[in-house]
């Protein structure tokens, strides 16, 4: 077992070294918002930092940290003070929700995703994933992936369909 201090360096450059990359996907997976995105992050960080030892074993550390994401994101999701929010009919104008991980229409409809199925997008469109490495870190069959996927994209187009045939800019 490595001493504390070593694993203490060990940890702090990987945080230097990865941590906007997290950052990236967490902002995806949460449709945009920053701030729940940090918390992902955050919560991600906190358990690989606990479980320091388990992820150096582990055979692909990306894998890791998205399975990680991916976990804080649901758990997030499920926390008994989010079924009390109360949706408003308009939305505030707020600056930097959405950041420079893409244009505030996809941010909005990545919002419309229920967590797993937006995971499935940004797994296999935005890192590229193929199939079994998005079930891998989903924790799910490749069908479910697949069928997660195929929804998800349908719900996209007829969300960004919806959103142009407005007019909104």
């Amino acid at each position: 077992m490595k001493a504390d201090g070593e694993r203490d360096t060990e940890f702090a450059a990987f945080v230097g070294e990865r941590r906007g990359r997290m950052l990236h996907t967490a902002r995806l997976l949460t449709a945009g918002d920053a701030y729940l995105a940090e918390d992902l992050v955050q919560t991600a960080l906190t358990k690989l930092y606990v479980s320091w030892a388990a992820f150096r074993r582990a055979g692909s550390s990306d894998a890791y940290v998205r399975r990680a994401l991916f976990n804080a994101l649901l758990d997030e999701k499920r926390r008994v003070w989010r079924r009390f929010e109360r949706p408003f009919a308009e939305v505030p104008d707020r600056a930097g929700d959405v950041g420079d991980d893409g244009d505030p229409e996809l941010a909005r409809a990545l919002g419309e995703l229920p967590p797993r199925m937006r995971a499935a997008v940004v797994f296999r469109f935005v890192h590229d994933m193929d199939v079994v490495d998005t079930a891998k870190a989903m924790g799910c069959s490749v069908g479910n992936v697949k069928s997660q996927t195929a929804r998800a994209l349908e719900k996209l187009r007829a969300s960004l369909d919806t959103f142009q045939e407005l007019g909104v800019n």
